[in-house]
Parts: C-alpha cells; sequence; structure tokens
C-alpha cells in the first residue's frame, strides 16, 4: 500500500505554548511523532505541515520532510485541521501527480503511542470497508449518567436523558472516547466530504496508557511519567 504519512504542527498552541517544540523525554514533542510514523513499514513518506520554519527544520533533522509552509489562514487557532489535510493532499498531487492510496495522519500530541496502534489502523483501512479509521479508547464518563450542560438559570440537566431506558450504568451502551492516536484516511475522501463522519467510519481501540492526548500541562506531566515508564521497560 502506498501511504504518506502527515504531522500537523502549527506553531501556535493556547493550552500548552511552544508545545511542539517543547522537550519531551529530550526530545522535542514533534520527533516522538515523526519516530512513530517513521517506523510503520508502509509509510513511504512522513511529512510535516506547519506554518513554522523552526519547526520544520526540527521536523528535517528529525528525519520527516517539511517541502512547504503552511498558509496563515491555516495556521488559526479556529483553523479546521481536515483543510489542512486538503492542502497536504493537494501538494502531493501537485508534486507526484496523484494521490497516495491512505493518508495516515499522526498528531504530535499522543507520544506514548506505539507504532503498533498506527499498523493496527492501516490494517483496518486495508479491509476496504472505510473512508476514515479513527482511533478510540474506553470513554472516562458516560453521557447517559456522568455529563450534564447548564441552562441560564444554572439548572443542569443531562446531555443524554435516559427516559425509560436503562437506569443503572452497567447497562448503558458503551461509548469511547475518539483519541488523537491516529487516522488514516481515503485522500478522494477527504477532498470530496466536509468531514470525518460524512463516510464510512471505522475505529481501532486503543488503551488508556498509549491514548493520552495533550491540551494541558497536567496532560504534559502525565505523559512525562509515561514516557519515563516505556523507557524504564524497554
Amino acid at each position: 500500500m502506498n501511504v504518506v504519512a502527515l504531522i500537523c504542527a502549527r506553531q501556535g498552541s493556547k493550552g500548552v505554548p511552544g508545545k511542539n517544540t517543547k522537550l519531551l523525554a529530550g526530545r522535542p514533542l514533534i520527533a516522538h511523532a515523526i519516530g512513530h510514523a517513521r517506523a510503520v513499514r508502509r509509510v513511504r513518506r512522513v511529512i510535516v505541515s506547519t506554518d513554522s520554519p523552526a519547526i520544520a527544520a526540527l521536523a528535517v533533522e528529525a528525519g520527516a520532510e517539511a517541502p512547504f509552509l503552511r498558509p496563515e489562514e491555516l495556521a488559526r487557532d479556529n483553523s479546521p485541521e481536515w483543510l489542512v489535510w486538503r492542502h497536504a493532499l493537494e501538494y502531493l498531487r501537485t508534486a507526484e501527480g496523484g494521490y497516495p492510496e491512505a493518508l495516515l495522519v499522526v498528531p504530535t500530541t499522543s507520544p506514548v503511542r506505539s507504532p503498533a496502534d498506527l499498523d493496527r489502523c492501516l490494517e483496518t483501512y486495508a479491509s476496504g470497508e472505510a473512508d476514515v479509521v479513527i482511533t478510540v479508547t474506553d470513554a472516562r464518563r458516560s453521557p447517559f449518567y456522568n455529563m450534564v450542560t447548564l441552562d441560564a438559570q444554572g439548572g443542569a440537566h443531562l446531555v443524554n436523558p435516559v427516559g425509560d431506558g436503562p437506569h443503572r450504568r452497567q447497562d448503558a451502551p458503551a461509548v469511547y472516547d475518539i483519541t488523537t492516536v491516529g487516522y488514516v484516511a481515503r485522500p478522494e475522501f477527504v477532498m470530496e466530504q466536509p468531514g470525518l463522519f460524512a463516510g464510512r467510519v471505522r475505529a481501532v481501540h486503543v488503551p488508556a496508557e498509549r491514548a493520552l492526548d495533550i491540551d494541558s500541562p497536567l496532560e504534559w506531566t502525565i505523559a512525562e511519567c509515561l514516557v519515563a515508564r516505556q523507557k524504564e521497560r524497554s
């Protein structure tokens, strides 16, 4: 299978400022994602999409390509990442005359993933039954019992009122959190459709200890502990 890995790493970050270049276990955060992508046998190229020359230089040093800088309109806080995927695919179509068979997106924010998790995503995609493969992990809270919205008066209401449905947590439908461990997408689907769930979506389950998504200083601290534990076990 012809697979290109894409790593999206803009310079702006509100939750953890400068997180893509911040050192985690002695390496820039982005270098962890690049290492995971390069360890996947099917991956032919690892491309980084960034708006930062400094991040681009780190990416090249870590073994990836940074063949373009992302335009400003795709590097804002509210820029849809789906459009960033499209931008990278447009580059590949221009540079290579066509799309790869699969785009493997490897976010920088999951440094405790295993390359084997990405391999499983590609295996699921190779079955031919999905336009997109996402990664999920067991949800920490159930929207049927543990999640509420607040109205204008401060009243709390269940997100999913159970009504006459299950009244025990054990009987509620299983729910999962989408993780940033990895995504696989059919390039033509990305170019033609408005988002992930516009087509056939399959999921690969990842255990919680490999599904951390860094979006806050607390999660960064947890990542440091988990990466240190991984090193001790290797």
